[in-house]
């Protein structure tokens, strides 16, 4: 998301860590609830050249794969202006191997974050650069990326705290999200959910860098999904690499054959509850999982969110706070 959209949520990020355990499976679709399934089968994966495209699949309230969205109008700008050719709208697919890529490699050396937890209470800190190269934002008009998505906005580092429950509990009914940062995520950005500005899927539509990551009109980097370069470090059973804005973790689980989850396996809120390692131990509670399908994420809040601040969380661009040597925040070195 990148245009006009209002983003309501600010954001944080965590330490990397990775953790492993192995889930059981889950077929029930219903939030919270677990079902076991003794055959232990795997999973059946998604094709990445024809992932279901995730325009329209918007609701009011719970639905396995769709999002429970706050805000139910958009306007028709915010967005890609172009719909790429990788997207077949008539067959509602996407072909996330052939679509085209933000150029550039910006290092943030400035990059900071942490994780603290003390009592009931996990706190994180970050300036949401993060710990990868991202593309060169803003999209330069030579960039083959502008005939389609000609993103305007730059990278700055943010002042962002987050106080989450370190062991949080359901919501006595699942609720909607409100645009903007839903979680955070290992390698420092921010997490937001899977609409861009038109209400369209933002993973299919928007033009990404390479860790499938852009920055939105507060400056803020951030991403729509698991980005392949979490998702491809993240090999074993099960990999916490993220927190929800309710303070759930947010997984990467692969059945015994090294696939990826899919939608069948989760809730309305895109989790299930299996034995995975929180807090440093293995315990059997709900989480969030990232899939290849929309949304990708969370599709709704299983717990309760906490409240936080508009946008980013307040840039710091030009304060010299991490902008790559020689330019500004987001540009090559040497930009203006």
């Amino acid at each position: 998301m990148h245009g006009n959209r209002v983003a309501l949520g600010a954001a944080a990020t965590l330490l990397g860590v990775v953790l492993w355990a192995v889930p059981g499976a889950v077929t029930s679709a219903a939030v919270g609830r677990v079902v076991a399934d003794p055959s232990g089968s795997a999973a059946q994966p998604v094709n990445p050249s024809a992932l279901p495209l995730g325009d329209g699949r918007l609701s009011t309230s719970p639905k396995v794969g769709y999002l429970d969205s706050c805000q139910t109008s958009f306007p028709s700008t915010g967005g890609a202006q172009v719909v790429g050719p990788w997207i077949n709208t008539a067959a509602k697919t996407w072909n996330s191997t052939a679509k085209v890529k933000v150029e550039g490699t910006v290092s943030w050396p400035n990059a900071s974050f942490s994780v603290t937890r003390s009592g009931g209470k996990r706190v994180i800190k970050t300036n949401d650069l993060p710990n990868h190269p991202t593309g060169v934002f803003p999209v330069s008009s030579s960039d083959p990326a502008a005939a389609y998505d000609l993103n305007p906005n730059r990278i700055a580092a943010q002042s962002i705290t987050w106080t989450l429950p370190a062991n949080p509990s359901a919501a006595s009914k699942p609720s909607c999200l409100s645009g903007g940062a839903i979680g955070v995520l290992t390698d420092g950005a921010m997490l937001y959910d899977a609409l861009d500005g038109e209400g369209r899927d933002a993973v299919a539509h928007e033009i990404l860098d390479s860790c499938d990551g852009h920055p939105d009109q507060s400056d803020t980097y951030h991403h729509h999904d698991v980005p392949s370069c979490i998702l491809d470090a993240a090999t074993g059973r099960s990999t916490l690499v993220g927190y929800a804005k309710d303070g759930y973790g947010i997984y990467v689980e692969r059945d015994a054959d090294g696939t990826l989850l899919t939608n069948a396996s989760l809730d309305a809120c895109h989790g299930r509850t299996t034995s995975v390692t929180w807090n440093g131990k293995k315990k059997v509670l709900y989480h969030y999982d990232a899939t290849l399908e929309y949304p990708y994420t969370v599709g709704c809040y299983h717990g309760t969110p906490i409240t936080t601040a508009q946008g980013g969380g307040g840039s710091a661009k030009n304060a010299g706070l991490g902008g790559p040597p020689g330019g500004g925040p987001g540009g090559p070195p040497g930009a203006p």
